[in-house]
């Protein structure tokens, strides 16, 4: 089974359609299609580039794609409830233990509350999720005054994810528009995700940086 036949997997995909519904009337950002498909393409690409075996890099994206589904029961420990509801759908699509083994995993440590990047798939998903912050992830733009979390995302008019493998460097580079947020509203709600980034980049043999408007912070 491959990344793109989970892509096409119906049950999959309402999952994922449901979860966001539940995030949007919780007031959350964008979680839907364009975020899973990201974070999986992106996860996917770190450790293509560190030149992990194929087959560890398609788990990867099936993590990525997979890794919010949890949102469907709740958003707190979704993570967790997502790792069960992946190993059911992983079990019937004839999945082997050890692949499911490693979805699972990752799936179950990519919050930042609970997680641990205890492998490099978990390692890769975790800093592809945390990197995906940008502009049209905002669903209310008229309400970013009330939200520093809006806010902040709608302030970020470009991410990239950077690795330079001869030097072992993973950054993220943002441009954000301090007009809309500031540098320091950023750190009061992503300190802890960039330190876990930081610890994610470890496991992979990486030094992780962050670049916000051309100057590198961490």
């Amino acid at each position: 089974m491959t990344y793109e036949e989970v892509r096409r997997d119906t049950a999959v995909n309402v999952y994922i359609a449901q979860a966001d519904a539940s995030l949007n009337a919780l007031g959350f950002t964008e979680h839907s299609f364009a975020h899973v498909t990201r974070v999986a393409e992106i996860a996917g690409d770190i450790l293509e580039k560190l030149n992990y075996p194929e087959r560890t890099v398609e788990l990867a994206k099936i993590a990525g794609y997979l890794h919010d589904i949890g949102n469907v029961v709740n958003r707190i420990d979704h993570s967790q409830s997502g790792a069960v509801m992946a190993f059911r759908i992983l079990d019937r699509m004839n999945f082997p233990p050890e692949e499911i083994a490693a979805i699972v995993t990752a799936i179950g440590n990519h919050d930042e509350g609970t997680g641990v990047p205890v492998n490099a798939v978990a390692a890769a998903l975790f800093i592809a999720d945390k990197s995906d912050v940008r502009r049209s992830r905002v669903r209310k733009k008229a309400d970013i005054a009330q939200d520093i979390h809006d806010r902040v995302n709608y302030s970020v008019t470009d991410s990239r994810l950077v690795i330079d493998v001869e030097r072992k460097i993973i950054e993220l580079q943002l441009t954000v528009d301090t007009d809309v947020s500031s540098v320091m509203e950023y750190f009061e709600i992503f300190m802890k995700r960039m330190l876990l980034c930081r610890q994610a980049a470890e496991r992979l043999a990486l030094t992780f940086k962050l670049a916000i408007n051309g100057q590198v912070l961490v």
